[in-house]
């Protein structure tokens, strides 16, 4: 009976969005064990917005630094958080099953706020190009586009905020919007009108793109006279193409369960329910008519306090009680002086509190070598070490020679105390969205690592020729991290296997060499570049037809 109480949770939430962290919240405040499941990034869509404006008593924050808050003010109350790919539902029973790549879980039950994902809007080149000039994030790619034109497909709230956002890198930015006008409220759209490096293109739509390596031409015909405009850079250069066409509900798991209208989103009732008993939706997935950050947070609420009064039902019911969450909640301090001078450069109380727990897990030490330049991005990465190391003795640093190190400096790889690398390694200052990845590459190069099904840890070990990866990466990116943990993971299980990444604003030569103009960009063996995020069993499907490097 203990067992079973260990495994099993009040309630699993699918998707790490402002629905689901609010739900989350309110759950393991009110002393109920909830998980909380992401495939991409926690955070959800929002956290590719540089700016959010409109959310009530926050003047002016980032997505994600506003959903990082929320994330960490649920997990303050106890609630647990786990990054893997949900792949079925078993909804049958009072205790639902939710089979995940990173095994089994249990619950009474399951809150689906999946939210959406970009929507392809289908011209002609919008698939050959994705990643080689066609894009879809302006805060994970618009540096690409440094001093070229880009142009912006869609005529709603992300088309208009983020063609204002791309200014700060594009030569100039044409936002093409097939409706009579934008559909987003008036003051994002004049915002985009008044900027003197955008041209709004209204009645119009993108119909093709083409180009070599790159973007060099684009045509867009007029809905109201029919006439057809050709656009082609100036002699050598490429552009950008960035398309923000509202997205699509993320309902593939629930798609045969008689739960959706004829436009693919969840039908609801008032407290979030749905018609399959135990199932409840919140957010971007479900019928409404505004899908904002503070309707995503008020459906989660609201899911919550509906899911307290079904979850206690199944607990007098079946007589189990899952085990509470532990609140910890953050520590008071006097300052932030104080507290800056507590924690040095790089790591606040909190993260180091979350590193501790990481190095309590780590089952053998690790050096740390380094490989460094002139650059003062090499100076960082050795303060950055050196700090990090400093915390735990699972953690040796050395500094390699420059002479005879061999690497692409400033490095950092991970290494055995018998001197036995395990082909993770980061160039660069592992901050910004990596810096999870890199905790996460010290876990899995330690051990034990995060847990492998039996099907994906046998695949692994067939892999007999060598294979190197090089995951080129922005830091502002929030889709690269799951690319880079899943490469690194399996160089953990397969010392054939290595995974280096690549922070491309340090290695520009990198960018040019493999045409890179979206992240995150996969080199494996210096001849296969594939774009865009991938899970271990992806990049296992890439591998089986890959020739060794010469």
């Amino acid at each position: 009976m203990e067992q079973e109480k260990e495994h099993l949770y009040d309630t699993i939430v699918i998707g790490g969005g402002p629905a689901g962290l609010t739900a989350a919240l309110y759950l393991a405040r009110a002393r109920y064990r909830v998980l909380v499941i992401e495939k991409d990034r926690f955070g959800g869509q929002i956290t590719i917005t540089a700016e959010v404006l409109n959310y009530p008593g926050v003047e002016r924050t980032s997505g994600s630094a506003l959903t990082g808050s929320m994330r960490r003010q649920a997990q303050s109350f106890g609630a647990e958080f786990l990054l893997a790919g949900v792949e079925s539902l078993d909804l049958n029973g009072k205790i639902k099953t939710v089979k995940t790549s990173r095994g089994s879980f249990r619950a009474f039950g399951v809150l689906l706020a999946s939210g959406a994902r970009p929507r392809m809007i289908g011209f002609k080149g919008e698939e050959a190009f994705r990643g080689r000039g066609v894009a879809y994030c302006a805060t994970c790619d618009g540096e690409f586009f440094t001093g070229l034109d880009v142009i912006v497909a869609g005529g709603g709230f992300a088309a208009a905020e983020e063609a204002v956002f791309l200014t700060r890198y594009a030569r100039h930015v044409t936002i093409l919007v097939r409706e009579p006008d934008f559909t987003c409220a008036r003051a994002a759209a004049e915002a985009a009108r008044a900027c003197e490096k955008i041209t709004v293109l209204t009645g119009t739509e993108l119909e093709e793109v083409s180009g070599d390596t790159a973007l060099r031409y684009a045509r867009w015909r007029s809905n109201k006279t029919g006439e057809i405009t050709e656009y082609r850079p100036p002699e050598g250069e490429s552009f950008g193409v960035f398309v923000f066409a509202g997205y699509e509900p993320a309902v593939d798991l629930v798609r045969d369960l008689g739960v959706l209208d004829d436009r693919g989103y969840v039908i609801t009732d008032g407290d979030q329910k749905t018609c399959v008993e135990g199932l409840y939706a919140a957010g971007d997935v479900c019928v409404k008519n505004l899908r904002q950050v503070a309707t995503a947070v008020g459906d989660g609420a609201k899911a919550a306090a509906a899911l307290e009064k079904y979850v206690r039902e199944m607990q007098e019911a079946t007589g189990l009680h899952p085990v509470p969450p532990v609140t910890r909640l953050p520590r008071r301090t006097e300052g932030e002086k104080e507290k800056k001078a507590e924690t040095g450069n790089f790591f606040t109380s909190e993260i180091r509190e979350q590193l501790e727990g990481v190095f309590e897990k780590m089952a053998r030490p690790l050096i740390l070598r380094l490989a460094l330049d002139e650059r003062p991005v090499s100076e960082e990465l050795r303060r950055f070490m050196e700090e990090l190391a400093g915390m735990t003795d699972k953690l040796r640093l050395e500094i390699l020679p420059p002479e005879s190190s061999g690497q692409d400096a400033p490095w950092a790889g991970l290494y055995l105390e018998d001197g036995t690398y395990r082909g993770i390694a980061f160039h660069g200052v592992p901050g910004g969205h990596e810096f999870n990845s890199f905790v996460v590459g010290l876990y899995n190069a330690a051990g034990p690592g995060q847990p492998l099904d039996a099907e994906v840890t046998e695949a692994l070990r067939a892999v007999k020729d060598p294979v190197s990866m090089k995951i080129l990466v922005s830091l502002t990116c929030t889709l690269c991290p799951e690319l880079v943990m899943a490469a690194q993971r399996m160089a953990a299980e397969n010392a054939r296997i290595t995974a280096e990444a690549y922070d491309l604003n340090h290695f520009p030569g990198l960018r040019d060499q493999y045409k890179v103009m979206s992240v995150p960009c996969l080199v494996i063996n210096d001849r296969i570049v594939s774009f865009g995020k991938k899970n271990i069993r992806e990049l296992l499907d890439l591998l089986a037809p890959i020739p060794s490097s010469p």
